[in-house]
């Protein structure tokens, strides 16, 4: 008999030795005269648990980890390949394991379960069954759709997605495009990389839909030039998929064609703003573009185009196959549908964590993240990324919803968790936002330019004990100026990092004591 193995490939797992487990395992199989059929499957999002291996049986895949290639052979002894448990890394069925079973995964529900580049695994969950409504649907059906889902843009903005798919299907016939915004850049995020890696299927069905709805025939995946393995898999599943059918000329024999390229971005931060990234993907230097016009009406080469997040077409597939108002049912206020939050930093149980809007942080830092991998108190976590808000205690029993959290300065952004225990210096952190911006942004405006240099020199001075009083107040006005003067979030949200220091650690932003040693100052 075959027993069938699955061991993981994306980037984190192959990072924690996944591919030398895999070879242990072939190698003591045979050795044990079993014929194993290894199937390297996406990750499950569990990264505390990495490699995570799984052993089909009788009653479902049965999951141990993390686990080393020194573990293989005894875990082999203990009975794996016979799906038996008598080994401490055993972790049960793994459909039973509480970090994966608490979830509500919608857009993630097949990751790590299927090879990625296997049509035939996509198929059998569903895969392409949203593509096969929308070809017998009309353009506004879809678009009615997507609007009826309440699926609003993962990347940042939040800004609705058939709202903005409306504006360019209104637009006249004509060369249309939709782009793939895979720029992932923000500290602490992983989500857009494990859609690529372990499900990329999906995000190629949701870009198809995309163009059929809006008329387009081209697409384009802007993606991150540090992300190799999943332009490997991209570009594998991207050909398959036109083998198939589910890409090119003729979709399922439809009439109607779909095109997809993968470009690779230049390591810009400021790329993931869609105009900067638009002109990237023209060949230029990565610049934000002024607004109005907006990408839906002079987008790619002047042409009406639809920008998403990777994590916003993603979710495409299951609202078309199972319905806008199926979506919809999930979620809080206006912000619908579920949200795929990355918890990482100072975190004891890192990994993917996908539930509907509403639940709040201390749930998520504490229920899930299983507190500070450091053990000591948590003192601050920042949300949404690099230029997010600190957020101290006192917010962290708010719902995670994107009106419940601007009411009080938070971001939800592409929705990263990252902690700190109560060793972190918030001073250093807000520094690290001014020097952040200065490094990274485009240098088209004044504010953002020289803001982020000036914030940074404020910022040491305070920390010098040089006029204290004076430069706190002008470090106020600088970033007050920086919210209401940048072209972009760029400029516009790097003061929110050090203006919730400002307001919630005021303790951490005073001069540094001296250290004395010996009766001596140093």
């Amino acid at each position: 008999m075959t027993v069938t193995v699955y061991v993981p490939r994306d980037t984190t797992a192959l990072a924690l030795g996944a591919d030398r487990v895999a070879i242990r395992l072939q190698r003591g199989a045979k050795a044990r005269d079993v014929e194993i059929n290894l199937v390297r499957n996406g990750s499950r999002g569990l990264f505390y648990l990495e490699p995570l291996i799984e052993i089909d049986t009788p009653e479902g895949r049965v999951a141990f980890g993390p686990v080393t290639p020194g573990d293989v052979d005894a875990l082999l002894e203990a009975g794996l390949l016979e799906g038996r448990q008598d080994h401490p890394l055993a972790l049960g069925l793994t459909e039973e394991i509480a970090y994966l079973k608490r979830q509500q995964r919608l857009t993630f529900s097949r990751i790590g379960i299927t090879d990625p580049v296997s049509i035939e695994d996509y198929t059998a969950l569903r895969g392409f069954e949203g593509l096969k409504k929308t070809l017998a649907l009309d353009s506004q059906a879809v678009v009615d759709e997507v609007k009826t889902s309440g699926l609003r843009g993962r990347g940042g903005a939040a800004f609705p997605t058939g709202i903005k798919w409306q504006t360019v299907h209104d637009q006249p016939p004509g060369q249309k495009y939709v782009v793939c915004n895979a720029d992932e850049g923000d500290s602490g995020t992983f989500a857009d990389r494990l859609v690529m890696e372990c499900d990329p299927y999906m995000l190629i069905e949701g870009m198809t839909i995309a163009g059929l709805a809006v008329g387009a025939d081209q697409g384009y995946i802007y993606l991150r030039s540090e992300y190799p393995l999943a332009h490997a898999i991209l570009d594998e599943a991207i050909e398959r998929a036109v083998a198939a059918g589910y890409l090119g000329d003729n979709i399922l024999d439809s009439g109607r064609a779909f095109h997809l390229e993968v470009r690779l971005g230049a390591g810009a931060y400021i790329c993931g703003e869609e105009t900067s990234l638009l002109e990237s993907l023209e060949g230029k230097r990565g610049l934000v573009r002024a607004k109005p016009p907006l990408p839906a009406i002079e987008g790619l080469f002047g042409r009406p185009t639809v920008v998403n997040n990777v994590l916003s077409l993603a979710a495409v597939p299951f609202i078309l196959d199972q319905g806008g108002q199926t979506y919809a049912d999930y979620g809080l206020g206006r912000s619908r549908g579920t949200l795929a939050i990355q918890l990482a930093g100072n975190v004891r149980c890192g990994g993917l964590v996908e539930l509907a809007f509403g639940t709040n942080l201390r749930e998520l830092m504490e229920g899930f993240g299983g507190g500070t991998l450091s053990g000591r108190p948590l003192k601050a976590v920042q949300v949404g990324g690099p230029l997010g808000a600190y957020l101290p205690e006192s917010q962290w029993d708010h719902p995670v919803d994107y009106e419940g959290f601007a009411a009080f300065g938070g971001v939800v952004g592409h929705g990263g968790v990252v902690m700190f225990d109560d060793t972190v210096d918030m001073g250093d952190q807000a520094r690290f936002a001014m020097e952040f911006c200065s490094v990274e942004s485009c240098g088209k405006c004044t504010p953002c330019r020289i803001g982020a240099v000036r914030g940074v020199e404020v910022i040491d001075r305070i920390r010098a004990g040089e006029s204290f009083d004076k430069n706190l107040a002008l470090l106020t006005d600088l970033c007050d100026t920086m919210v209401d003067g940048s072209l972009c979030a760029m400029g516009g949200m790097t003061p929110f990092p050090v203006q919730s220091v400002m307001q919630h650690f005021p303790d951490d932003l005073t001069p540094r004591q001296a250290v004395t040693a010996g009766g001596t100052t140093c």
